[in-house]
């Protein structure tokens, strides 16, 4: 773990607590993820102390309405779509200065592990989401277990009520061959809805040059569907920028990069693209659907 701030609420609430020894920062603060009382150093201690006020706060999800404001003055104070907009690492240390680490996401495709190792050298141990629809090729699991390996983040499977077999027994067969947009909200929306609930902020790697739908994607907006701040950190960037930070970086990237498929989803509405196409066209090919719903 790197250092933590001495001008952190839990460093100044341990100093400001005469009746305790003092406890760890890290400790406590490795507290929060698990959402377990700091072990207490003197016996028949109040709970209601300072020390757990502090930790308390930093697992508070702030309301609505708060979230808004602090998503407006993120858009402004980090040039959101102007020339001069932040760049994808200063993005990620004003959320890392403005939000609870344990407050924080990331959700990641698994087409690459360059957002996670962005996000986690400002803050360490994120959570970064996976959605586990059960359709994933077998380079993308791939992937995810070297994130989880190699990375410093705490990797959550996100997944959907039902398993693929439950999903065909209510629904037929292949139900993302005659309804894609439900299969998609079933497997994806849904969950992830449901697993953005306690967060304050998620990050997204969804690019402007990625298609006609995301040409405008903001550095950072309020979330309205799900209830929280949405940062897109790396939206100026182009995908040989991608790839030349995953280089740079030494990150896994999917397999399945390197052989076509540019942008990566459930293997069965999943195809190759020719060079120069859309990097999108190989998601739901011969269909009008481009999006899954998640960015939309």
């Amino acid at each position: 773990m790197s250092a933590v701030d001495p001008a952190t609420p839990v460093a100044e609430a341990v100093e400001a607590s005469p009746t305790h020894t003092p406890v760890p920062v890290a400790e406590a603060l490795e507290a929060t993820r698990t959402h377990t009382p700091v072990p207490s150093r003197t016996s028949g201690t109040d709970p209601a102390t300072p020390v757990a006020e502090a930790l308390e706060a930093t697992r508070r999800k702030r309301s609505l309405d708060e979230l808004r404001a602090l998503a407006e003055r993120g858009a402004a104070e980090l040039r959101s779509g102007s020339a001069d907009e932040a760049s994808p690492a200063e993005v990620v240390a004003w959320v890392a200065a403005n939000v609870s680490p344990r407050l924080a996401a990331v959700a990641c495709s698994m087409a690459d592990a360059a957002l996670p190792h962005l996000i986690a050298a400002a803050i360490p141990g994120v959570d970064v989401l996976f959605l586990d629809t059960g359709y994933h090729f077998l380079e993308t699991t791939f992937t995810r277990d070297e994130v989880a390996r190699t990375l410093d983040v705490r990797i959550v499977d996100v997944k959907p009520e039902k398993t693929v077999r439950e999903q065909d027994a209510e629904h037929g067969k292949d139900l993302f061959a005659r309804d894609p947009a439900l299969c998609c909200e079933l497997r994806k929306v849904a969950p992830l809805h449901r697993a953005l609930g306690g967060y304050e902020v998620w990050f997204t790697g969804v690019r402007r040059d990625e298609a006609p739908t995301r040409a405008n994607t903001p550095l950072i907006v309020f979330d309205e569907r799900n209830g929280l701040i949405k940062v897109n950190p790396v939206a100026a960037w182009s995908f040989d920028d991608l790839i030349a930070y995953a280089t740079a970086h030494e990150v896994v990237v999917n397999p399945l990069v390197a052989n076509g498929y540019p942008s990566i989803g459930c293997a069965p509405c999943t195809k190759p693209v020719a060079p120069g196409e859309d990097p999108r066209s190989g998601r739901w090919a011969g269909l009008a659907k481009t999006e899954c719903g998640l960015h939309v």
